[in-house]
């Protein structure tokens, strides 16, 4: 008779291995790339360079360099103690003030987020419900071509636009002045309304509303297919029911259309604020990096580039880039207590 071979006995550690399926483990290695690489260029970058802001480090002398600094790279930023607070209410405190370099390249980037964002979202709400209400068939054809400035490449646009404005040989001053010169029986109707003469668009009264022109004209186009996307997501009832009832197209606009919009306006403006608040290439590349005669056309992203690239001053420079975090999310938030509170 045989004797049976004894019963195996499975440890935990056994047990564990046995039931460790691939099918388990899978789904991890599938999106640890993407995990690897948020740690590796997004969290530790934006972590370091927070720590960094608290240093005063030059890249040149590596991380053996780094000297704790404290709150000392936001308060050379900010010069807060050479301002006359004294003369807080008289012009002398706010010429100062606008003579600092933090605070100049902060209006300038104030200045050109709201000439250029603001008519964005004015223009781009009519003209999605224009294309809305009236383009049937040549719908996407339509908003194929206001989208497409956005998808352009970005230095390409303005050095279209530099050509465009050059002062001796720019098809804008070519018209102009053609236009000044335009004559009818030896009589020059137009010379009253347009120069005879070619403009210097790199004049400083002229750079900043070039570049809020041209980061609205890339814009207004994307801000048209978010308000248009929304606007087809309306019930065609209520449109149908506001007709019975004897409503017009604008009131129809009043008080169907802006109210079902609010959710998307919100997020557009949002948008808006984080995009306009960063603004770099389209001022870098139409000033040369200089921000323009007078540094009229510096923004914010642009002095920290100068100042951390540059000069190679990272501390300062991350110290810049947190002041304008605190600053975009301090007015997102603004903008979402406003548009985003239910009625």
């Amino acid at each position: 008779m045989s004797t049976p071979f004894p019963p195996i006995r499975r440890t935990p550690t056994t047990r564990r291995r046995s039931a460790l399926k691939p099918w388990h483990y899978m789904p991890y290695v599938f999106v640890a790339p993407f995990f690897i690489l948020f740690l590796s260029f997004g969290l530790f970058p934006l972590l370091f360079s927070a720590y960094a802001s608290f240093f005063r480090w030059e890249l040149s002398s590596g991380l053996a360099g780094m000297k704790w600094e404290g709150w000392g790279n936001y308060a050379f930023v900010l010069q807060l103690d050479a301002l006359p607070w004294k003369q807080f209410f008289t012009g002398a405190f706010w010429s100062e003030l606008h003579g600092l370099d933090f605070w100049r390249a902060l209006y300038n980037t104030f200045w050109l987020g709201f000439a250029s964002g603001l008519p964005q979202h004015l223009i781009a709400i009519p003209l999605a419900y224009f294309i809305h209400m009236k383009f049937r068939r040549a719908r996407n054809p339509a908003i194929a071509m206001y989208f497409l400035p956005y998808i352009t490449n970005t230095v390409a646009i303005t050095l279209v636009f530099s050509s465009l404005f050059s002062r001796d040989f720019g098809v804008i001053n070519q018209v102009l002045t053609g236009l000044a010169h335009f004559d009818v029986a030896g009589v020059r109707p137009l010379a009253w309304l347009f120069p005879d003469q070619n403009i210097d668009w790199g004049r400083p009264e002229y750079t900043r509303p070039i570049v809020a022109f041209i980061i609205w004209w890339r814009f207004v186009g994307w801000n048209t297919v978010l308000y248009l996307s929304a606007l087809q997501t309306i019930p065609k009832d209520l449109y149908e029911a506001a007709t019975i009832d004897g409503a017009g197209l604008w009131q129809q606009f009043r008080y169907i259309t802006l109210p079902m919009l609010r959710p998307m306006i919100l997020f557009a403006v949002t948008l808006t604020i984080i995009g306009n608040l960063q603004l770099f290439e389209e001022p870098f590349i139409l000033t040369g990096g200089s921000g323009g005669v007078g540094q009229v056309a510096e923004t914010v992203a642009m002095q920290m580039y100068k100042v951390g690239l540059t000069d190679g001053d990272f501390g300062t420079a991350s110290a810049v880039a947190w002041l304008m975090f605190m600053v975009i999310a301090a007015l997102t938030w603004l903008n979402n207590r406003y548009l985003g509170k239910k009625d």
